[in-house]
């Protein structure tokens, strides 16, 4: 691995027993990280995420293949792998009846520190998450943004070269979810990398520097957010339509200004070369079939197209 790579992946996989036989919940994944950056892992609940992400912070032994972690060897040299990143996992790690800074100092305790050097890293934490107004009460009294943050430090007391979060704005509001994007941004720009898992596809445009997408344990598309919906050429046309949907389904796929059409949740997605030039043209074709146009919307191809393309349903539906 060289100097500007964090995590390295060869063919890392998990598979779990279970009454049925074994389910491999990652089938041989190859991911790279560079420093410095917001990588995102997204996809759908149940699709590997998690137990990519316990895999590469040592909670969880791989059932086959390697990986690199902050310099050190995954399966050779756990202990090390530990001591140089961050974890932050969904449900968080904080005693609702401690007060935070205690939190933080014994956490700091736990990574070797003195006590001194565990109160001073404590303050500066505490003044970089913007906790002070909270600090010095017991968890369980903070709001959800605050405890996330309160995680969030917990998992930097040590200095860490690099930090796994896992769902980090799961349950937030869009205030404390926008405020702790912030946070992320801030982290990366101090020279942390950071590894995030999400199933929010705004999350992942608005944060990831890179990402990838996987679904059913593979790596279905990677690369930056722009360049993943480039993939998708042209516009989304979505429309709803009286009647018959699977006629106007069968009327638009023919068209030489389609290139993709599906049915999804009881509208038709459409992916066309020009969307303003396109639209008039569907009506007509509509009109003259006799079919009644309900609802009609033009949009540029997100992350849910690129998810869409590579395997044919929403990001949004719920995994099998």
């Amino acid at each position: 691995m060289d100097a500007n790579c964090m995590i390295e992946t060869r063919g890392l996989r998990r598979t779990f027993k279970a009454r049925q036989g074994p389910v491999e919940a990652v089938a041989g994944i190859d991911l790279r990280v560079e420093k410095g950056a917001i990588f995102g892992f997204l996809g759908p609940n149940g699709a590997g995420k998690t137990t990519t992400l316990r895999m590469l912070s040592t909670l969880l032994p791989p059932s086959g293949g390697d990986a690199t972690v902050a310099g050190c060897d995954l399966l050779r040299r756990p202990q090390q792998v530990r001591e140089r990143i961050g974890y932050v996992g969904q449900q968080g790690g904080t005693d609702y009846t401690v007060r935070g800074r205690t939190e933080l100092v014994f956490q700091g305790r736990l990574y070797g520190m003195t006590a001194g050097d565990a109160l001073r890293r404590a303050a500066e934490l505490i003044t970089m998450l913007e906790l002070d107004a909270c600090a010095d009460r017991p968890s369980g009294s903070y709001s959800g943004g605050q405890r996330r943050r309160l995680d969030i430090a917990l998992g930097l007391v040590h200095r860490p070269r690099l930090v796994f979060l896992d769902e980090p704005t799961g349950g937030l509001d869009p205030h404390g979810r926008a405020r702790l994007w912030d946070e992320i941004r801030r982290l990366r720009d101090g020279g942390i990398t950071v590894f995030l898992t999400t199933h929010y596809l705004e999350e992942a445009d608005a944060l990831c520097d890179r990402l990838a997408i996987i679904d059913h344990g593979r790596i279905v598309a990677e690369g930056t957010p722009n360049q993943l919906k480039r993939q998708i050429a042209g516009d989304v046309v979505k429309l709803g339509v009286a009647g018959s949907r699977n006629a106007a389904l069968e009327l638009l796929t023919g068209q030489p200004f389609v290139r993709e059409a599906v049915a999804e949740d009881g509208t038709l997605r459409l992916a066309v070369d020009h969307g303003e030039a396109a639209m008039p043209a569907i009506l007509r074709l509509l009109d003259g079939a006799g079919l009644r146009l309900e609802t009609i919307s033009l949009s540029r191809p997100s992350l849910d197209d690129v998810f869409l393309r590579k395997t044919g349903r929403s990001l949004r539906e719920p995994a099998a």
